[in-house]
């Protein structure tokens, strides 16, 4: 069945990806979808047939190993980013708990295969945490409730990035929950194996997949000064307000949801910051709660970030996406990024 495109994602331990799929679950009650979404396994057996059904359309790399050894595996559709008009990265899953990501990943990615973009490169990541999410599918199975944003080690990976970690606030003495960050920049083989993979290929966009709240956000979201490449987020994000149509996120930079807030360390104003990527961390759909069963909704947390009914806001989500990938090359985008000058006097060697 499986292709020799395949055989080119090779693990450290020789491991091909159709290996590797080959050892997960398949057609097993509770393995294909769990409360109406894919599992890991499902995911990742639906995107394997419909590469086998459209040969020589992908690449599959397995860009690192989560803290488990769990390969983390990248989906390259398009030239290679060097020889596109211009590359977008969307990555998804960074937080265990939120699968409408993966979801919305996968469903981009079959579209992808079906009808690839032209003069555009583009990699998918369907399921940036494997690790919280193996534990949340287990969790799930079980029956129980645990709250889980971390890895396998609780680490936060959206709060484990290298630009703009210690912004000076004066809040952060009186919140100091909402400026949290993890103990050093990088820390995780998860965030330095995607940072690594943007360091080597330049993307110049990218989307980070979360849920929930409907907000396409971008940097800075660690200090509250407007980015220098302001008008590129912007008409980057109308462009996906515009063709989500009735209800579309809102575009706005992250730091000014409230002017309390900052999200220090996060994966957006790394890949910004230090690659010039404009990069959206896109909140999806507006909670999974049920204003008439709020009671039983917030008991499981599952429901904060999934909703029932979840194909509208895939398919609001793919159509943001697709839209990111399609819009036209920016005028600062034509020759390629470039790092911005950080706040607060930061380097890149030393943030």
């Amino acid at each position: 069945m499986f292709l020799a495109i395949w055989m080119a994602a090779t693990l450290a331990s020789g491991q091909t990806f159709g290996d590797w799929l080959g050892d997960q679950p398949r057609n097993e009650p509770d393995y294909d979808t769990i409360l109406s979404y894919r599992t890991s396994a499902a995911a990742f057996w639906e995107i394997g047939r419909a590469m086998d059904a459209h040969p020589d359309v992908a690449r599959v790399e397995a860009i690192g190993e989560s803290t488990r050894g769990v390969p983390i595996w990248a989906f390259h559709v398009g030239p290679e980013p060097q020889d596109a008009d211009h590359s977008v990265l969307v990555f998804a899953n960074l937080h265990a708990l939120e699968w409408i990501g993966t979801d919305v990943a996968v469903d981009l990615l079959l579209e992808l295969l079906e009808s690839p973009p032209q003069d555009v490169a583009v990699t998918v990541i369907p399921i940036s945490n494997p690790d919280g999410r193996a534990k949340v599918e287990n969790d799930l199975r079980l029956d129980r409730t645990v709250y889980r944003r971390g890895n396998a080690v609780g680490v936060d990976l959206n709060r484990d990035w290298a630009i703009n970690r210690d912004p000076p606030a004066v809040w952060k003495k009186i919140i100091p929950a909402y400026y949290g960050h993890s103990a050093e920049p990088l820390s995780q083989p998860e965030t330095q194996a995607i940072d690594a993979l943007v360091a080597r290929n330049g993307y110049t966009r990218a989307a980070s997949l979360h849920s929930f709240g409907g907000y396409l956000y971008y940097p800075w979201s660690g200090a509250w000064e407007r980015p220098p490449d302001h008008d590129d987020f912007v008409t980057l994000g109308r462009a996906m307000e515009a063709a989500q149509g009735r209800r579309a996120y809102r575009t706005r930079q992250l730091s000014h949801w409230g002017f309390f807030f900052r999200a220090c360390g996060s994966e957006i104003d790394h890949l910004y910051g230090t690659y010039g990527t404009r990069a959206f961390l896109v909140e999806m759909t507006r909670s999974g709660i049920r204003p008439f069963r709020l009671r039983k909704d917030l008991k499981t947390h599952f429901r904060w970030y999934n909703p029932r009914r979840s194909a509208k806001h895939r398919e609001r989500g793919v159509i943001a996406m697709r839209t990111l990938i399609e819009h036209p090359t920016l005028d600062g985008e034509s020759d390629g990024v470039q790092p911005p000058e950080l706040p607060f006097g930061q380097t890149l060697e030393s943030p």
